[in-house]
Parts: structure tokens; sequence; C-alpha cells
């Protein structure tokens, strides 16, 4: 589609210069006015004349009705003026011609752009503390984070993705402090991960009425700090049984780190940006604490330290930014976090660039909503949790059971359970802006009827069941006879301009949204159109080719939301 709506942009744009002599207007300035009306009847591309009104000195009607009457061309079926707007009905053939072509012939590189050729973007995301299991919470951070990182590799940018650990702070003195009064090597060594929560849970119970207890926390850290060997040792056991479990998570997920370098690995790095920021003059004392006022900026006092000279969370990430730019020399560096970190994120940018970094403007906060159950926060302190290892099982239980009851006899029942049933909760968390904050509804997020993961893979499966049966490859050369047809054409073309808006805007939801559309227009056209019984050989090949055309699409757009491509389900 782009292709085209730029060759009418020229030719409207031409057409501008024709009537309006003095007029200073490019095809891409027109490309830029255009829009997609919301209803067909009103043409595939709209123009509206009014931005064009001021600098030709015409009504915006005026302009419409002299422009559209000399636009013409092979792709163009036909133009109207309509109220100050030009619409322009695209030739149906000609645009399934080129599109389906184009699909079958770049495969699965249909979609990609060099954008980024030569680009590097580090993305900062999952990013889990240690000690605990991936909880429904950080679902968010995971599956938004690696949508981008596949968004931007289709771009053509060269990706590293670093997991964040948190792996340092009071909470390990408090982990320590537990595992030593309650714990022992053979209740971690059987419940994992798991039995590292049962004690942190615990410390916080007996906390409560033991407020001493936060300060055995707060010593058993210095140790750490100070490297004694007994607490340095449990440190590095609790992170590596950590890892190993969210490595199986991620892996259920299909998702991979090229770093996991927690808070830790810039301790040695922390002083020397401590020193640049009071060389560059901007930090002060404050009752005790170093700070960098950013009272101009209309923000709270970012701190650097402590009374006790200890270091806190912008220190760690300012730090973590210098290694990262001196490293991997970014062209961008990405942080998915929750919006309630925005401040944070905020006052460290605006200390970077105060330091004097002219590459502060290429870090980018990217936010995302709250994740609640019925309302109530998340917390593991609480334990008002959903562990996402926990919720993917039962949800791959479900999908199992409907396989068994539906299609007992379909081939890996256990693997398409699997793709199918991590793919619904994925599925189900990228349907939302990613702004938005979401109450999560197990059974909603499990209900398998209506806009879901498993409803646009079985429309994947069905195109990949109508090909096989065809048992021929599908050919470009296409008889449009139905608007089914038609509609379906115009979404699967849309697909390179929907990959650039949801990496532009760093919303996976995008494609989620798009993956809906295909789907949709592909089932009204499978329930209105014979495809493999059509009498016309030229129909049938047509209809073959959209719908091959249409299972690359959809697999290529799975790709970059983290879904599987089940061919029977």
């Amino acid at each position: 589609m782009q292709k085209i709506k730029i060759t009418v942009a020229e030719k409207i744009a031409d057409r501008i210069k024709a009537e309006f002599p003095t007029a200073e207007i490019s095809g891409a300035d027109v490309l830029g006015m255009f829009e997609y009306p919301p209803d067909p009847a009103m043409g595939d591309l709209a123009l509206p004349c009014f931005k064009l009104s001021k600098s030709l000195r015409r009504s915006p009607m005026q302009i419409a009705d002299v422009i559209a009457e000399g636009v013409e061309g092979e792709e163009i079926e036909k133009v109207e003026s309509v109220k100050g707007y030009i619409n322009v009905f695209l030739s149906d053939s000609y645009l399934a011609g080129k599109t389906v072509s184009e699909i079958l012939s770049a495969g699965e590189n249909y979609g990609k752009n060099e954008d980024g050729e030569g680009k590097t973007v580090v993305l900062d995301y999952s990013s889990p503390n240690v000690a605990k299991p991936f909880h429904l919470g950080h679902l968010g951070t995971t599956v938004i984070g690696h949508s981008l990182r596949r968004l931007f590799e289709f771009s053509g940018y060269k990706c590293i993705g670093i997991n964040h650990l948190g792996d340092w702070g009071t909470s390990f003195g408090k982990q320590i402090v537990a595992y030593k009064l309650w714990g022992n090597k053979k209740m971690i060594d059987e419940m994992g991960v798991d039995g590292l929560v049962a004690l942190y849970q615990r410390f916080h119970e007996e906390a409560e009425n033991k407020p001493e207890m936060f300060d055995d926390a707060r010593a058993e850290f210095t140790k750490l700090e100070n490297g004694d060997p007994e607490n340095t040792e449990l440190w590095k056991w609790f992170i590596g049984i950590s890892i190993e479990e969210y490595k199986r998570t991620y892996g259920q997920l299909d998702i991979e780190f090229d770093y996991y370098t927690g808070e830790s690995f810039y301790t040695d790095k922390m002083p020397a940006q401590v020193e640049k920021i009071r060389q560059s003059g901007i930090l002060k004392i404050d009752d005790g604490a170093s700070i960098v006022d950013l009272s101009e900026y209309n923000m709270p006092p970012c701190l650097i330290l402590k009374r006790d000279g200890s270091t806190l969370y912008p220190t760690r990430d300012i730090s973590a930014a210098v290694y990262r730019k001196e490293t991997f020399d970014f062209d961008k560096c990405i942080y998915v976090t929750s919006a309630g970190q925005s401040l944070h994120f905020a006052q460290w940018f605006k200390v970077v660039e105060l330091m004097g970094y002219d590459w502060a403007d290429k870090l980018v906060h990217v936010p995302y909503g709250t994740m609640s159950i019925n309302g109530a926060k998340l917390g593991t302190r609480s334990g008002n949790v959903v562990w996402l290892k926990q919720l993917l099982a039962m949800s791959v239980e479900k999908v199992l059971g409907v396989i068994n009851e539906k299609n007992p006899d379909l081939p890996n029942k256990e693997q398409v359970a699997e793709e199918v049933g991590v793919g619904a909760i994925v599925f189900n968390y990228l349907s939302n802006s990613r702004i938005k904050d979401i109450s999560f509804d197990l059974e909603e997020a499990l209900d398998f009827n209506g806009n879901t993961g498993p409803y646009v893979q079985y429309t994947y499966a069905r195109c990949c069941s109508i090909l096989a049966k065809a048992g021929e490859s599908a050919k470009s050369e296409l008889t449009v006879t139905a608007p089914t047809e038609s509609a379906l054409v115009k979404v699967l073309a849309k697909f390179p301009e929907k990959v650039r808006e949801a990496r532009n805007v760093y919303e996976p939801s995008v494609i989620v949204r798009y993956v809906l559309d295909v789907a949709a227009a592909f089932n009204r056209f499978y329930h209105d159109c014979q495809i493999l019984s059509a009498e016309d050989e030229a129909v049938r090949n047509t209809r073959i080719a959209l719908t091959a055309a249409t299972k690359t699409v959809l697999g290529n757009a799975f790709g970059l939301i983290c879904l599987k491509k089940p061919e029977k389900i």
C-alpha cells in the first residue's frame, strides 16, 4: 500500500503544481496528509484540503474540485471531491496484483524495512527481582519489551536485550536473615525459588512484631557489600536458582536475552559517575544526603547518595547507561518499566544531560500501566500474587482439554496446547494499550471465544489446512471478483505501515489489533467465497493466493508479538 500511496501522492502533487504554479508542495507532503477513510464507501485514501487552503488561497472545496478532475492512473479506479476532501478509490485488481505478488515473493521478509540499518538499540526489560519467581505483574515489561525488540529487529536495527536483574539491595539482607533463621539447603534444593519466596514472606510476617529484624537485615546486607564470604556465597546461590527458574519461563515465552547484568554488575562503576556529577558542579549536600536539585525542571531532587554514602537506584541507572553507551555505542537505549517509575527515569535522564553527556536524548522510557487482581495491587510481601508459571500451566491445561474433546487425534497435541495456551495469555495482555491499567481477570484471559490469541492462531491454522489441500503453489495473477477479496487485500497491504507505526510509538497493541483485523477479513472472505471448490480456475487460483498471502502476513505479525504458529489445532 505504501508504494501505491507514494505514487498517488506524487500525482496529486503534480496536479497541484499544475493548477497552482506558485505552490511549494511535494509528493512527500501529500503523503503525510493522507488519511484512511473510516468507511470504504468514502474511498481507500482521503486527502483533506483544509491544510492547503491558506497557502493556495482557495477554499478546501474549490481545491478538491480542481485537483480531483485530473488525477488518473492504472492504480486509480476513480477520484471524487467531497466537501473539501479528495477521495481516491484504488483499482482492486491493480492493488491485489501488486500486494499479493509482493507478499508471496518477499515471504518472511514482507513488512520488513531498513530504517535501522547501521543503528544499535539497547533494550532493558523484564528485570525481575532475584529470589522471587515471575508473577503476573512481570508479564508487561517482559512481553512488551521483547515485542519491541522484534519490531526493531524487523526494521533492520541491531538489538541488544539486557535483563537488568534486581540483584542488590537490602531485600537480600532480609532474604539472608530469613534463610539463616528458618531455611536450609535441602529445603531450597527441593523448593527452589518458591522456597525463597516463602522465607521472604515469613520475614515480613515476623518483622511486624519484631521491627528489630529490619536492623538485622541491614546488617546482613552491609556484610554482603563488604564481601563477607558466607553472605556472598548465599547471594550467588540465590541468583543462580533464580536465573534457572526465569529461563524456564522465558523458554515458554520464546524469549532470550543477550546479557543478565543486574544492579550488582555496576557497583564498581558508580564511584566514577558520582565523581563526574560532583565535578559537573550539580551535586549538593542536603541534610547529609548527596542530591541533584531539579526544581528548575519542576521535579523533586534526584538522590545520588544516602547520608551513609550508600548508592540508590539513580546512581546505578546512570552508571549502567554510561557503561552501555561506552560498550555498545547505542543509537537508542529503551527502558520498559511501569508508569509508576516515570518520574524516576525523568530525573536521572535529566541528570545525565546535566553531566554533559550529549547522548542523553537517546534514552527512552517506555511506561506501561499497572496490573492488579480484582483491583488489588500485586505484591510478593502481601502474598497477593498469581505466579506466571502457574497461570501458563492452567492455560495450557485448559487448551489441552479442549483439544482432547474436539480433536483428540491431533498430532503433537501437547506442543500445540503449549503454543496456544501460552499465546492466549500473551495476546490477552498485548491487546491492551500499554499505558492502560489492567485489572486481570483469569476467566477473561482464558476465554477462547472472540478476539483472542486462540482465534487468530486458529485462523492461521485454517490457512495452512487450505494450502495443504490445494497441493500447489499460489499464483500472483489475480482475478478479484468479490468484495471480501478486495477488503482482505487492502488489510494485508497495510502491514508494512503497521510495523512502522507500532515501532515508532513503542506500542505492540498496534500489531495485535492489526492481526485481529486480518483474521476478521480472512474469515469473512472464507465464509463468503468458495476457495478450493471454485469452478473457475482463475478465481480458484486467486483465492489460493489470497490464502497464502494471509498465512504469510499472519505468520510475520505473530513473530512480532511473541505468538507461535501452529499449523494444526
